[in-house]
C-alpha cells in the first residue's frame, strides 16, 4: 500500500514534504500491523521427526588440497579448491567495509548478477508454492502476506524493521558489492532479509574430548539440510574477510555462503570462534514470542565471528541483543574447548552444554557427554 501510493503521487507530481511524513508514519503502522499479522497466521505444531537407522553416512573425504590462484584485484584475491562436482569459489578480502564488498564485485560480478538474478526468481517462485504447502521453509501463513503485499515490499519491511538493530558495515560491504559488480543493490539487500521470513532445516554439532576419535580439541560443523533444487548450490563460495587493522572493523575471519552473500550462518575466526545455526519450524512454548524487530540472526552471527574473542563475549552479545525469531544457534570457542548450543528467540535466550542440553528425549535426543548436537528442529 505505502509503495502504491507514493509511486502514484510521484506520477501526478503531488509529493510534498508533508504527504511524505504521512507516508512514512503509514509506512510505521504497516511494518507493525503487518509483523503482527503475519504471526497470528503462523500456527505451530509439535515435530513428530526421528532419525532413520538406515541413513546413508556422508563418508566423503575432508578435502584438503591447496587451492588454486585464480585472480587478484587491489582489494582482493579469488582462488578455486574442490574438484568434479564440488568446486567452491575462495574470496580472500581485505580493507574496509566498503573496500572489500568491492572487491567482491570485481571478483566475481558474473557469478554475482547470476546468482542474485537467480535467487529473486526462486524466491519468488517458492512463494507461489508454499501457499500451496508443497514448500516447507516457508510457513504458509508468512508465505499468504508476501503473496498480499509482495515479495519487495514485505523484505523492505523487513528491512526497515532491523536496520537500526543492524551495523552499518553491512550495507557499505553490499554497496561496494554492487558499485563493482553492477547487481542491484535493493534486491541484494532484500535477500539478505529472506532468512527472516523463512525457516529453513539443518543440523550442527559441537564435539570434544571423549567424543572424538583421538581426543581432539573441539570440532564443530553445520550441515545445510536444505532443499537442492534452488541456485544455492552452483554458487558456494568461502569469504575469508582480513578488515583493516586499528580501523574498528574486528579481526579476520571466514564466512561460509554464497557469492554476493555477506551473513552467516555457518563460519569461524582467528580467534578459534565458530558459529552454526539451524531453523525451529516447530517450537514449543518453552520459546516464548518471535519478533521482526531487532537484528536480523545472519548479522548476529557474523558479529560473534568478527568482533567477539572468547564464547563469553558470545554469550554476552546474543543475551543483550534484540533478538528476532526462532532458531538454534551454536557457538564453539577452540581455545577454551567448548561449545554452547542456544535456544534463541525474541523473549528467550537459553544456553545448552552436554550436560543440561535439551530437548531430552533417550530415543531421538539423548544426552552424549563431550557433545552437543541438534538435527532439524527443535
Amino acid at each position: 500500500t505505502y509503495s502504491f501510493l507514493l509511486r502514484h503521487n510521484k506520477k501526478r507530481g503531488t509529493v510534498d514534504k508533508r504527504k511524505k511524513k504521512e507516508f512514512e508514519k503509514m509506512k510505521t503502522l504497516l511494518v507493525s500491523a503487518l509483523i503482527v499479522c503475519t504471526f497470528g497466521a503462523c500456527l505451530s505444531a509439535e515435530c513428530h521427526g526421528a532419525p532413520d537407522p538406515n541413513a546413508k553416512p556422508n563418508n566423503n573425504p575432508i578435502f584438503s588440497s591447496p587451492p588454486t590462484f585464480v585472480t587478484s584485484v587491489q582489494n582482493g584475491k579469488l582462488y578455486r579448491a574442490g574438484d568434479d562436482e564440488d568446486v567452491f569459489d575462495i574470496v580472500h578480502v581485505w580493507g574496509t567495509p566498503y573496500e572489500m564488498g568491492y572487491a567482491q564485485g570485481q571478483l566475481q560480478k558474473e557469478k554475482a548478477n547470476k546468482f542474485i538474478t537467480s535467487l529473486w526468481a526462486y524466491l519468488e517462485a517458492q512463494v507461489i508454492e508454499a501457499i500451496n504447502g508443497t514448500v516447507s521453509w516457508i510457513p504458509v501463513g508468512v508465505a499468504k502476506w508476501v503473496a498480499d503485499v509482495g515479495l519487495d515490499v514485505a523484505l523492505d519491511l523487513t528491512y526497515d524493521a532491523t536496520k537500526k538493530y543492524s551495523g552499518s558495515y553491512f550495507e557499505e560491504e553490499m554497496k561496494g558489492i554492487c558499485d563493482a559488480s553492477g547487481a542491484d543493490y535493493k534486491t541484494l539487500r532484500r535477500i539478505h532479509m529472506i532468512g527472516e521470513l523463512t525457516k529453513g532445516s539443518c543440523s550442527m554439532m559441537g564435539a570434544w574430548g571423549t567424543a572424538t576419535e583421538d581426543g581432539t580439541p573441539l570440532l564443530a560443523f553445520r550441515a545445510l539440510d536444505w532443499n537442492t533444487d534452488g541456485p544455492f548450490k552452483d554458487f558456494p563460495q568461502v569469504t575469508v574477510y582480513h578488515p583493516t587493522p586499528g580501523s574498528g572493523n574486528g579481526h579476520a575471519f571466514m564466512n561460509v555462503g554464497w557469492v554476493g552473500w555477506i551473513g552467516s550462518i555457518t563460519g569461524m575466526s582467528s580467534m578459534d570462534m565458530a558459529i552454526c545455526e539451524i531453523g525451529v519450524s516447530f517450537p514449543d512454548d518453552t520459546f516464548g514470542q518471535e519478533s521482526r524487530l531487532g537484528i536480523p540472526f545472519t548479522y548476529i552471527l557474523r558479529d560473534i565471528l568478527q568482533f567477539d574473542v572468547t564464547i563469553d563475549d558470545s554469550i554476552s552479545r546474543i543475551v543483550n541483543a534484540d533478538r528476532t525469531c526462532d532458531l538454534i544457534l551454536g557457538v564453539g570457542d577452540g581455545k577454551l574447548n567448548e561449545f554452547r548450543s542456544v535456544q534463541y528467540s525474541h523473549s528467550v535466550a537459553r544456553f545448552f552444554d552436554d550436560k543440561n542440553l535439551l530437548p531430552l528425549n533417550e530415543t531421538w535426543h539423548p544426552r552424549i557427554p563431550d557433545t552437543v548436537y541438534h538435527g532439524m528442529d527443535w
